[in-house]
């Protein structure tokens, strides 16, 4: 049995510890970095609350789309490579799936940008 709580509870216990307690006393030159630091935190704790979940989800619907089978980094590859030289240009399905990639992106570095119903749980 893991430990409680867990490592996206561990990271965002210690972004408001950050943003909370130890910003405010930061020098005027540090407070950006701390910023930055904090929004890293923020990043990497909605990835471990998403899991793998996202990332299997896109390489399924990349396979689908370029009928063939590899990691998701190559397939990812492809995808812009083929796009660069016009292979999908009007592809509904193309679009459904960089659309539904910039959503999940978006979630994860941004969540507020979105409307509440585009957020994740």
């Amino acid at each position: 049995m893991r430990e409680q709580p867990d490592g996206a509870a561990l990271l965002a216990i210690a972004r408001e510890v950050l943003l909370r307690e130890l910003l405010p006393g930061l020098p005027e030159d540090k407070v950006y970095a701390a910023r930055m630091i904090a929004n890293a935190m923020g990043i990497a704790e909605r990835q471990l609350r998403a899991g793998e979940g996202p990332a299997q989800e896109e390489r399924g619907a990349l396979v689908a789309l370029l009928h063939r089978e590899g990691e998701l980094a190559e397939l990812n590859r492809e995808l812009a490579a083929r796009i660069r030289q016009g292979g999908f240009d009007g592809n509904r399905e193309a679009w459904s799936l960089l659309w539904d990639s910039t959503l999940q992106r978006v979630r994860e570095s941004a969540p507020k940008a979105l409307p509440a119903s585009d957020r994740m749980g």
